[in-house]
């Protein structure tokens, strides 16, 4: 591990894994863990932001990502899954940064605007959710992480923590913190069943616990080409809603030849569904099989999470023992 970059990210426990959830970051994960030494974390606390009315729910919810995680092929044996809150450390490093950002700063993230726009039916307006940007930085720091992946839309966000991470290091004079650099993946674009992005909050995702069943019904009704009103109007694949899954799941030459058949009309919305169920069940069982093998022992689930959290806990107290002494801050009196 010693010659290895290390890898850092983490997901919000607030709710199921879906799809896009899987195409959007998780299946980068799973690519990284071979060549990165990586870090990987139930982020409980940031779930706090939405969830702050019943966080009971929170601890279930943390518990279904691991499986999701364990089930789509992150391997304990090759990289440290984590509970953010079992790590003292980040709360207080966040506690620490926080008197050194500006305002300003996080009154600038896009995010924040956007996220009280979106969700409407809680109050976004928390100090914690203003501030979520520096616990995510306490995050990504405390493990000198050299690289974070994210989407090319997410990119912009992580300038904020190097600018955390280069104020620290100039107010203090040593360099403490890595500035952590993006690791930019390809993500495909998959809508939900309605058209919208996919999201647990929208109703309409795929999630990656779903039986052969569930998704054949959702499948069934996901909305189609909206200028294709009747059977024997041409279509146009690359603005149907059904497509993008068919080049995830369905082998090259059917999805030339579902793309040719919908804009001559020789295939319906009805036929190509069917055959998008058939290939996506087929690529989703594997997962769902290693899922009833997981569950069927949720004891070795939570000794995971204990065994990846200790690891973490070591890095993370070494790190903030280093910024504390940077800060002269560090325990004890002068002698």
């Amino acid at each position: 591990m010693a010659n290895k970059k290390r890898i850092l990210s983490g997901m919000q426990p607030s709710g199921p894994l879906h799809l896009g959830n899987y195409f959007g970051a998780l299946k980068n994960w799973i690519s990284l863990q071979d060549e990165y030494e990586c870090f990987f974390f139930i982020a409980d606390w940031h779930a706090l932001t939405t969830l702050y009315e019943d966080p009971r729910k929170i601890k279930q919810f943390s518990y279904d990502v691991a499986v999701d995680w364990l089930s789509m092929g992150l391997d304990p044996e090759k990289c440290t899954l984590f509970v953010q809150s079992r790590i003292p450390e980040h709360a207080e490093l966040h506690l620490i940064l926080s008197m050194i950002v500006p305002v300003p700063w996080l009154e600038r993230n896009p995010t924040y605007k956007e996220k009280q726009t979106e969700i409407t039916n809680v109050d976004m307006s928390s100090y914690g959710f203003l501030g979520y940007p520096i616990l995510q930085t306490a995050d990504i720091i405390l493990y000198k992480a050299d690289f974070v992946p994210v989407g090319i839309d997410q990119a912009p966000h992580l300038e904020l923590s190097r600018e955390i991470v280069r104020r620290f290091n100039n107010l203090y004079n040593k360099r403490v913190f890595v500035e952590p650099d993006a690791k930019i993946s390809e993500v495909p674009k998959l809508n939900g069943l309605d058209g919208r992005k996919m999201s647990k909050s929208y109703n309409n995702a795929i999630y990656l616990s779903d039986s052969e069943e569930e998704v054949r019904k959702k499948v069934q009704i996901m909305v189609t080409d909206p200028q294709r009103k009747r059977r024997n109007d041409p279509g146009e694949p690359d603005v149907c809603n059904l497509f993008p899954f068919h080049k995830i799941y369905s082998p090259a030459e059917m999805q030339a030849e579902v793309a040719s058949t919908c804009r001559t009309a020789a295939i319906g919305c009805t036929d190509c569904k069917a055959k998008l169920v058939r290939n996506m069940t087929d690529g989703m069982r594997p997962a769902l099989e290693k899922r009833k093998e997981i569950v069927s022992n949720p004891k070795r689930v939570m000794e995971i999470l204990d065994e990846g959290s200790k690891k973490a806990h070591k890095v993370a107290r070494e790190t903030l023992r280093e910024a504390k002494e940077a800060m002269q801050m560090a325990d004890g009196f002068p002698s």
